[in-house]
Parts: structure tokens; sequence; C-alpha cells
């Protein structure tokens, strides 16, 4: 039988922050509780505006935590509409970027680009989503923050008008600014494009965030096909230096042994 870990989610060698959303259950310092009596070093969350920032900055200083990012624009706001009002976008944006500060560490917020509308070709919607981060490059500057565009996958996120590496890419290069970079959510990556150590390597210049979960069940490293002991390795060659996101959902409901299983998988990246 394993040997019970204190702490579990002090990984050995890559740094990792829960997703407190897909792991726990309770009200935001709340889940924060929970992540830090399994020793995570840092969360991120979802949606920001349904949450007491003050208390979770608070609990967060407490226990020496961190944030590492959350969702700004998610499903159901369609940025790839071209009719889509640039100064909606721009609005919500400004006011995470208010919200960022207020957790300490918090410096990039996720943007979801949006599903396939009918009538637009993929270039279409593609152009729209970068006409609107492009208008939102100045407040990020002016703030110091990075927005990171979310590519999907297929599988899970069907009809979605965003997949995989080279889409994602090439949208931060026609945006142009380095405070507009890509969530690589490794799990989304496996499921459409594989390849995970090649993608790490090609798309090392444009990440600027990394998620996992393992494939196909969406839980915690060592539950599916990917090596993830490989990958961890390959994530801190590139020279990625921020923790991961376990945007994962924990096997069986159960958070304590999902964390274990993941520090055991970090142990072994260690070679």
């Amino acid at each position: 039988m394993a040997e019970t870990i204190e702490k579990p989610g002090r990984t050995p060698h890559t740094p990792v922050a829960v997703n407190i959303e897909m792991w726990f259950e309770g009200d935001f310092v709340e889940r924060i509780e929970q992540a830090a009596e399994l020793g995570f070093p840092a969360i991120e969350l979802w949606t920001w505006r349904d949450k007491d920032l003050a208390g979770g900055a608070e609990a967060l200083n407490r226990h020496g935590m961190t944030a590492t990012q959350f969702t700004a624009w998610g499903f159901g706001q369609e940025i790839n509409h071209p009719d889509f009002p640039v100064e909606s976008f721009v609005e919500e944006i400004e006011a995470a970027c208010h919200a960022a500060p207020r957790l300490p560490g918090c410096d990039r917020f996720c943007i979801v680009a949006g599903d396939d509308i009918k009538g637009l070709t993929k270039a279409e919607m593609h152009a729209s989503v970068v006409e609107k981060l492009k208008a939102v490059v100045p407040l990020l500057e002016q703030h110091g923050l990075t927005a990171i565009v979310e590519p999907m996958n297929p599988y899970n996120h069907p009809a979605h008008c965003l997949y995989g590496s080279e889409d994602g890419i090439a949208i931060c290069e026609a945006v142009g600014s380095r405070q507009v970079k890509l969530n690589w959510d490794l799990f989304h990556m496996q499921r459409f494009e594989g390849n995970l150590i090649d993608g790490l390597e090609k798309g090392r210049d444009w990440i600027g965030y990394v998620q996992f979960a393992d494939s196909p069940g969406r839980h915690e490293p060592g539950t599916g096909e990917v090596n993830y002991s490989e990958v961890f390795r390959k994530v801190r060659e590139i020279g990625y230096a921020l923790p991961l996101g376990a945007e994962c959902l924990p096997e069986g409901g159960n958070p304590r042994r999902a964390a274990e299983r993941l520090h055991r998988v970090d142990a072994a990246s260690a070679g």
C-alpha cells in the first residue's frame, strides 16, 4: 500500500495551483482552506464576480499561498462575432484588471473565444477575436497583466471556434502583444492534437499558463493515458516558472488521493 503523504499538494519539483472549483466544495474561503490543508502553494479559480475576494486574499496570505489566474471572459459571451461590441469586452476586461491585484500573485486571466456561430467561417470568427484582444492590449500593458486565450478540444467542447496550438498561436501572433498569450491546457492539447512534449517546445514563446488533467477522463495525472512525469519535466525544461493549474476532477471525488497521485507523478519527474 502506498505511503500517505502529509501535504501532498506540496509537490517536490513542479509547483501546482489547484483548481478550487473542480476539487473542493463550499464557499471561496472554505475551498482555499481545503487547498491549504493538502499543502497546495497556489490556487486557480473560474469566475471572480461571485467570490469574496477580500476574504480569499486574507486566507491566501495567512497560508502563504497565491492565486495564479481566473476566468475573465467565459462561455456564452461571443467575442468571436463581429457584431459583438468591442466596448462591452473592454469594459469587462478593465474590471478584471482591477480584480486581479486583489488576489496575491494573480497577474493573468483567461479568455474564452466562443462557440461556432452559424454563417461565419473560422477565419471570420478568429479575426473578431483578434480585434477584441487588440482593443484591450493598452489595459493589459497599463496594469502589467497577461490575458491567456484558451484553445479547447472537440470532445469536451464540440462546436467551439478555437482548437489546438496552431490556431491559438496564430491568434496571438496576429494580436502582436506579449501581454496576450495562450492558456496551454494539456488536457485539451492531448485530446485535440497529442504530441504534448513536441507541442510545448514549439509553443514555448506563446505559453502564458499551463493547465493539466489526464486524458480521457479529466482526472488527476496517473489515471489516464498521459505520461505526466515526462510532461512535467518538459514544462520545467522550457523555462516555465509558474505553478501549473490542476484543472482536473479528483477521481471518485477524493481530493486527498488525487493530490497524493499527483505528488508521486511529479516525484517521478526528477530524472
